[in-house]
C-alpha cells in the first residue's frame, strides 16, 4: 500500500516522496514580470517536495494579468527562472513549470487598454487585481478561431523557455477559471464553432494546447491542472463529469504524464464542491500519475492514495508556512501556521522568513 513517503516516477521525473507543492501565486517578481532573488530562496527552501509545481507563469503579456507575476516570454525571465531551478537542483529537488493564460480575468490595465481573450463575452465576477489596486473586471472578447494558432505559437514558446530556464518539465494551467477552463465549461462557452457546443468542441483548445506543448517538452515532461468540480472565478458547467472524464480520455491518449485535479470538499466555502467528488472517475479514464489538490490535511492525503483516488497529493498553503513540510509530515511534527497578510506582499516577510526545522531528505528515506 502506498504512503506519501514513498518515490513515484511521473514520466521522466523521479519524486522521492508523493508530497508535492502545489502551485501558488505569491506576487514577488518584478513589474516587468522578472523573478527575483528572493524567489530563489523560497524555491530552494522547499526543494524536499517530492515535487514543485511553480506559481502560475504567465505565456505573453496577452496573457497574464497579476500584478508582480512573472512571466516566461523574454530572456530577462528566462534567466531569473534558471537561478531558480539552478537552486532547487542544487538542494535535490524537482521543479516544473506552471503556464498560465489568464483569460478574460486580465484586466485591460495590462494590455495597453485591449479587451482580454475568453471563450465568449462574459464578464467575470468580482474585481481584478492591479496595480492601481482592485479594479471591475471587464468583459472578455470572444477569442476567433484564426487567433488560435498565435495561442498555440505563445504555449510553444514558454514551453521552449521553461526548458531553457531548466525546469524538469511543464503543466498546462487549465483550471480556477482561466482561459483553457472558460472553453471547457458551458457557463462560459456560448460558441457555435469548432470550438463550442458539444463536449468534444469544448475540450479541443484544451487538446490542441496539450499537444502543441507535449511537442516541445515531450508527453513525459508534460502534465495539466484542472479544476473539475465547483466555481472558479464564475466559471461554472451544468454538468461537469462528462466534460472533464472526456478531456481526461483524451489527455491520456496524448500519454502526458500526470493529470492535477483541483478538487474542494463539499463544506460550502467560497469554490467548494458543487457536488459529491468525482476526481475517481477521472482517475479512471487517464493512464498517468494523478495528483489530488486542495485543502489536504495528511491524514486525508494519506487515505485518498490508500483508496486508490490519487498517486500523489499536492500541498499548497501548509508549504508557505513549513519549507520543509515533507520532513516535518515524516517526523510528525507540529505545523506553523501562515499569515495570509503577507500572501502577496512583494517582501521577504512572509515568504522566506519561516522555520526550516528538518533539512536532512534522508530523514525521508528512511521511513
Amino acid at each position: 500500500m502506498a504512503t506519501l513517503f514513498d518515490p513515484i516516477r511521473v514520466g521522466a521525473i523521479e519524486a522521492p516522496n508523493r508530497i508535492f507543492m502545489a502551485p501558488m501565486t505569491r506576487a514577488r517578481g518584478t513589474r516587468n514580470h522578472v523573478p527575483t532573488t528572493i524567489m530563489v530562496e523560497y524555491y530552494s527552501q522547499r526543494a524536499s517536495a517530492g515535487l514543485i509545481i511553480s506559481e502560475a507563469i504567465g505565456i505573453s503579456q496577452q496573457g497574464l494579468g497579476w500584478p508582480y507575476a512573472t512571466g516566461l516570454w523574454s530572456a530577462d525571465q528566462v534567466a531569473g527562472w534558471r537561478a531558480i531551478t539552478d537552486a532547487v537542483h542544487r538542494a535535490e529537488g524537482r521543479i516544473i513549470a506552471q503556464l498560465w493564460h489568464m483569460g478574460r480575468t486580465v484586466h485591460p490595465s495590462f494590455l495597453e487598454g485591449a479587451q482580454p481573450l475568453s471563450a465568449s463575452g462574459t464578464t467575470a465576477p468580482g474585481h481584478a487585481h492591479t496595480y492601481a489596486g482592485r479594479q471591475s473586471y471587464v468583459a472578455g472578447r470572444p477569442m476567433r478561431a484564426d487567433e488560435v494558432p498565435a495561442l498555440l505559437s505563445d504555449f510553444r514558446h514558454a514551453t521552449r523557455n521553461a526548458l531553457n530556464a531548466g525546469f524538469d518539465g511543464v503543466q498546462i494551467h487549465a483550471a480556477n477559471g482561466y482561459l483553457i477552463d472558460e472553453f471547457l465549461r458551458d457557463g462560459t462557452n456560448f460558441r457555435d464553432d469548432a470550438y463550442g457546443g458539444s463536449i468534444t468542441n469544448r475540450i479541443r483548445l484544451l487538446r490542441e494546447v496539450t499537444e502543441a506543448v507535449a511537442d516541445i517538452a515531450g508527453p513525459d515532461r508534460t502534465g495539466v491542472r484542472l479544476s473539475p468540480n465547483g466555481t472558479d472565478q464564475g466559471v461554472r458547467d451544468s454538468n461537469p463529469e462528462p466534460v472533464f472524464v472526456a478531456a481526461a480520455q483524451a489527455l491520456s491518449q496524448i500519454g502526458i504524464a500526470h493529470l492535477e485535479l483541483r478538487e474542494p470538499p463539499m463544506d460550502g466555502s467560497f469554490g467548494a464542491a458543487d457536488r459529491p467528488p468525482f476526481a475517481p472517475a477521472i482517475k479512471k479514464a487517464f493512464s498517468g500519475v494523478t495528483i489530488l489538490n486542495s485543502d489536504y490535511n495528511f491524514p486525508r492525503a494519506q487515505t485518498a492514495l490508500e483508496s486508490n483516488d490519487a498517486d500523489a497529493v499536492a500541498f499548497g498553503r501548509p508549504f508557505i508556512a513549513n519549507p520543509d513540510l515533507p520532513l516535518r509530515l515524516s517526523a510528525g511534527a507540529q505545523l506553523s501556521s501562515d499569515n495570509a497578510e503577507l500572501w502577496f506582499t512583494q517582501g521577504a516577510e512572509g515568504y522566506i522568513d519561516y522555520p526550516i526545522r528538518h533539512r536532512k531528505p534522508e530523514e525521508l528515506l528512511a521511513r
